[in-house]
């Protein structure tokens, strides 16, 4: 079905403005979509895959848009519109145009060199072959470059997976339960979920399978005061407050209200009253000092690169800086030590992140518990199988998108060590004599 030819200028409009990197490409293609309320769901699909598979791309389609007659915006316009909608899609082309179009359709992308294969910035890639070493860095690659699928969580408190499966094939939606989140649920396609009534109802929610299970790592209990320390809109504290069974008390800290504002609709859906939101300046505000060694579990979810988010979020790797991932480091290191006074003597705190660098990773947890030798690192392989989590893993959670169909997460479980209490000296010479 031919697309209306205004939406390669449209398409090529948007482009330009997100291609400048000043703010996040969803909220450019938001506002676009806002200034523009002429588009039907169909023109909004097709220009926003377009303007992701540039994204994604980007190496490789500069390349070819920097050569010819046309105007090289037009030419990205086109080499997005082709990946997503096929060339025979577009009309009003020229013979050049076409030309261009099918010599980059032939290309067999494995005989460019690696960083074009990639597809990312130069300081990204090498971070990734040092890593990884270069075939599994262009295997991980290769993954973050397609488009994630579409993950859901049944809520619990309102549901149950199996009839959510069965509710969504009458829409008709495919749903397919994941391997490692009891409650999570794959799609494939990207239906307009928020007409649904399951959502509606609050019965699910758009998380990634990683971030579920994340959220099942910090092994929250009935009746337990737990927080979510960088809680954001919430998709974590949500799923926490659910395995919490609706019982104890579950604060949400963020700096943004902005991000604490987006929580609330979704905490009226979903049914939740033991989720209390709260507006912290820093990691060291009053609100955590009234707290200090009183909570049961702190989940960490620290501000980070994002770069395990590439499939859902393709323009951070080009927003991104190495300066910021620098940077990003102190940042994690001071809301680590803030949040870990929360805990108390036996209690867990898990640090977590959306990176797939491990200078944002292991390198801050290991220093974290070089300088609070009251916290030990509890193994995830034994975290995974309290959870009954079929995953294998060693010291750290880490999941990749290439090995687990999941964004890539970090996790590490600590826990604090229980102070003992001194005993009298003849207690204590029986206790030795006993050993």
């Amino acid at each position: 079905m031919r697309l209306p030819p205004a939406i390669i200028g449209n398409t090529e409009e948007v482009l330009r403005e997100i291609l400048r990197f000043t703010s996040p490409a969803d909220v450019t293609l938001s506002r676009y979509f806002k200034d523009h309320p002429r588009f039907g769901g169909r023109e909004r699909g097709v220009i926003a895959e377009a303007v992701y598979a540039v994204l994604r791309n980007k190496s490789f389609y500069t390349d070819f848009a920097g050569s010819g007659n046309t105007p090289s915006m037009r030419k990205l316009a086109l080499l997005g519109l082709a990946e997503t909608a096929g060339i025979d899609a577009l009309g009003g082309l020229s013979e050049d145009e076409t030309h261009l179009l099918t010599r980059v359709k032939e290309v067999d992308r494995k005989l460019l060199p690696p960083q074009m294969q990639a597809n990312l910035p130069g300081w990204l890639y090498d971070k990734l072959v040092a890593q990884f070493g270069e075939p599994e860095a262009l295997e991980l690659a290769a993954v973050l470059n397609t488009p994630a699928p579409l993950d859901l969580r049944v809520n619990s408190i309102k549901a149950n997976r199996d009839d959510v499966i069965a509710e969504l094939a009458k829409a008709p939606i495919v749903a397919e339960p994941m391997p490692y989140a009891p409650l999570g649920l794959r799609i494939q396609k990207k239906p307009a979920l928020q007409n649904l009534p399951l959502f509606k109802e609050g019965a699910i929610e758009v998380q990634d399978e990683g971030s579920q299970v994340l959220a099942q790592l910090l092994g929250a209990r009935r009746g337990e005061m737990v927080v979510d320390f960088c809680a954001g809109a919430g998709g974590k504290t949500l799923a926490l407050g659910a395995i919490m069974r609706n019982t104890g008390r579950l604060y949400a800290f963020d700096v943004s209200e902005k991000r604490l504002a987006k929580l609330k609709p979704r905490m009226a859906r979903s049914g939740l009253s033991n989720v209390h939101p709260q507006l912290i300046a820093h990691e060291r505000d009053a609100k955590i000092k009234r707290l200090a060694g009183k909570i049961d579990r702190v989940l960490v979810d620290a501000p980070c690169s994002g770069l395990g988010t590439l499939r859902r979020n393709p323009d951070v790797k080009w927003r991104q800086k190495p300066e910021a991932v620098a940077e990003m480091q102190e940042k994690q290191a001071s809301i680590l030590d803030g949040a870990a006074r929360l805990v108390k003597n036996g209690g867990r705190l898990v640090y977590a992140t959306c990176s797939l660098l491990n200078e944002e990773n292991d390198v801050i947890v290991e220093q974290f518990l070089s300088t609070h030798p009251d916290f030990e690192l509890v193994p995830m392989n034994k975290v995974l199988a309290e959870q009954k989590i079929p995953l294998e893993m060693d010291q750290y959670l880490k999941m990749l998108p290439h090995k687990h169909q999941t964004d890539g997460f970090f996790a590490a479980v600590m826990e604090r060590k229980v102070k003992a209490k001194a005993a009298p000296a003849d207690e204590a010479s029986a206790d030795d004599e006993a050993e």
